[in-house]
């Protein structure tokens, strides 16, 4: 039975006062979710939509990935929106959402927004996901090249996110050719804006994942960690079946930013 032996770093970095990132790492699902910078409440925006996205993924195991994570994607948007109708100033409240999900034969991966997903194989690494951004889109209609995309002064202009709007738009699913010895990265741009993909690659070649992720933030930091920076690297494996719900990272490993009716909020302690 397939499933991912991983780790997972969320790191506030250099210059952001708080952490607006979550992350969720588990045998059968992993997710990164990167409040979008410039927008209300950001913290409650990922740690809702990675609670909501993880808690359908945890409860649908053996279901086909793809319509886990299309369910997923419609139980974050729904919790964001929530949100918002709760609290009218995290009007504008919004957050990425990549995770990847298997339930134990196939592995598919979901994606919105300017977080990424990667494959790593036999030390080549492949971007899997498409930043859902105005650079990006100048570079697809050819305005603009690649290599200019990190120095570009709307390079963090996200097109689509998850965000309140109820006719927001649907998250990316691929279904992965993936195979047992795989690493699968997912990341927020606090690393990916700072570390180029050669270097990527090479943590990920070297190291097992704890190091992997490690190095990774690491890297970011000394590069100016001018944002959050979230890491999740999984190892695709064969074995029995484990029990376990998963590591929370970030703003999710604080219950006081998830939006849910059904949560209870325990008093912090001072």
């Amino acid at each position: 039975m397939l499933r991912f032996s991983g780790a997972g770093v969320s790191d506030v970095g250099r210059v952001r006062t708080h952490n607006e990132d979550s992350g969720f790492v588990g045998p059968y699902a992993a997710i990164v979710a990167d409040g979008v910078g410039g927008a209300a409440a950001g913290e409650i925006a990922s740690a809702t939509a990675a609670y909501a996205a993880s808690a359908v993924a945890l409860a649908r195991f053996g279901d086909p990935p793809e319509l886990v994570l299309a369910d997923a994607h419609a139980a974050a948007a729904a919790g964001v929106r929530m949100g918002v109708q709760q609290d009218l100033d995290r009007l504008g409240m919004a957050t990425t959402l990549t995770m990847v999900v298997t339930d134990g034969r196939s592995v598919a991966l979901g994606h919105v927004g300017d977080s990424r997903g990667y494959l790593f194989r036999d030390g080549d690494l492949w971007q899997i996901t498409r930043d859902h951004t105005y650079v990006q889109h100048l570079v697809d209609a050819g305005g603009l090249t690649p290599d200019d995309r990190a120095s570009h002064p709307w390079r963090n202009v996200v097109l689509r996110s998850v965000d309140g709007d109820p006719e927001g738009g649907g998250m990316d699913v691929v279904r992965l050719d993936a195979r047992v010895g795989d690493r699968l990265l997912l990341a927020s741009d606090g690393l990916t804006d700072l570390v180029p993909d050669d270097r990527i690659a090479e943590a990920l070649a070297g190291e097992d994942c704890d190091d992997a992720v490690a190095t990774l933030t690491r890297l970011a930091l000394e590069a100016g960690g001018r944002d959050n920076i979230t890491v999740i690297a999984v190892e695709l494996v064969d074995g029995p079946r484990v029990v376990g719900d998963g590591r929370l990272l970030g703003a999710l490993f604080d219950p006081a930013n998830v939006v849910d009716p059904t949560m209870v909020h325990l008093p912090r302690v001072s």
